[in-house]
């Protein structure tokens, strides 16, 4: 009996292992060539003329908050263009007078029957109609731009390009699900623009992204997903966006910052609907991105299993779990200081094992579940 428990030890050792070394190998070959190179965006001054685009549905609280602090940005030539996309909270007489107050204000309003199961999708190309200016940049509503320099530099990135890739932290409460969101939100900032810096973006964010009028009609704007809710900002630039096309801009000024969720069930509800977004991702990324995860979920899964069934040698595990670590802190470090997340490298296995859980959670949940759509 003591020969066939020490057999089955070495076998879970030896799988155990040999499993780790190719999740860690995978692991590190893609945070060598993906992550470990993002760089300041180099310092220019253009003046562009510039479209700014918000569509807005029953925003009016954070219109009245951070309208203000577009019109105040420091740069000379841009138009402010938002669509009230079928308001009913007092935005469509807030928008009226802001438009008579400063001529760089352009009202867009969709009607209520207008915008019957059209969503934001059909909000955006109305405002891309409507915009006077080549150079377009998008938020939100409820984003602030972190400074006065957001439309400088946003649009100094252009230069050649045609696309820019922003970047747009969340403000996070100091509880777990704060937590999450905010290593969620750094580690997706971490991939898409690690992968655009190597000349394959597959995505961006609609609260900072920027692109050219004749890019958004030359793909026939959102017609290939218009019928699926979401992906105004990662479907559309994954069809546009190559690495001859494509900058990125993650100056520190050049954020732009808005409240997250701060419920479990409407934050929930919002991952999934993101999640199934992701289903209509090109065959590549999907595959790319979802191995990487799976890597990470497995692996986790190999170290718990060997402690369960070798639990004497705990700290085996313990060490192969503290190797991944320390490569990874070393290679995310400088990321997490560019992007605002230093809290991330001084907690790596805190919201790396936190991460975790949520791969799992949501890739069960999600792992057959179609992209919202109209119905």
């Amino acid at each position: 009996m003591v020969t066939t428990n020490l057999g089955l030890e070495h076998l879970v050792l030896l799988v155990t292992a040999a499993l780790s070394c190719i999740l860690l190998i995978i692991y590190y070959v893609v945070y060598f060539t993906h992550f470990s190179k993002l760089l300041f965006s180099k310092d220019a001054i253009v003046t562009i003329p510039v479209s700014v685009i918000i569509a807005a549905k029953n925003e009016l609280k954070n219109l009245k908050k951070n309208i203000p602090l577009i019109l105040a940005q420091d740069y000379s030539n841009f138009e402010l263009i938002i669509i009230n996309d079928g308001s009913f909270d007092g935005t469509k007489d807030f928008l009226k007078q802001l438009a008579l107050d400063d001529n760089r204000v352009k009202v867009v309003t969709i009607e209520l029957n207008e915008r019957f199961r059209k969503g934001k999708k059909f909000a955006l190309t109305m405002g891309i109609k409507a915009a006077f200016h080549e150079h377009l940049l998008f938020t939100d509503a409820d984003c602030q731009p972190n400074s006065n320099q957001w439309i400088k530099l946003m649009a100094s990135s252009f230069e050649e390009k045609s696309i820019v890739l922003g970047y747009s932290p969340l403000l996070v409460k100091n509880n777990i699900l704060g937590s999450l969101i905010s290593y969620e939100t750094f580690h997706t900032g971490l991939q898409y623009i690690g992968y655009a810096k190597k000349g394959t973006p597959y995505m961006g964010v609609g609260r900072n992204l920027a692109y050219t009028k004749t890019t958004f009609f030359a793909n026939k704007g959102f017609a290939s997903h218009q019928h699926i809710m979401s992906g105004d900002d990662d479907l559309f630039v994954q069809e546009v966006a190559n690495k001859n096309n494509t900058a990125i801009c993650i100056d520190f000024d050049s954020f732009t910052l808005s409240e997250s969720e701060r419920s479990w069930s409407k934050w929930r509800k919002q991952k999934r609907r993101h999640i199934s977004t992701s289903r209509e991702y090109k065959g590549k990324f999907k595959l790319v991105l979802g191995f990487y995860s799976l890597a990470q979920i497995v692996l986790y899964l190999a170290v718990l299993s060997f402690c369960i069934i070798t639990p004497h040698l705990w700290y085996l595990a313990l060490a192969i779990l503290t190797l991944k670590w320390v490569v990874q802190w070393f290679i995310i470090w400088k990321p997490c200081q560019l992007l605002n997340a230093k809290k991330v490298g001084y907690a790596l296995p805190y919201y790396d094992i936190l991460y975790t859980l949520y791969l799992m959670l949501f890739g069960i949940l999600n792992l057959f579940k179609r992209a919202e759509t109209w119905k």
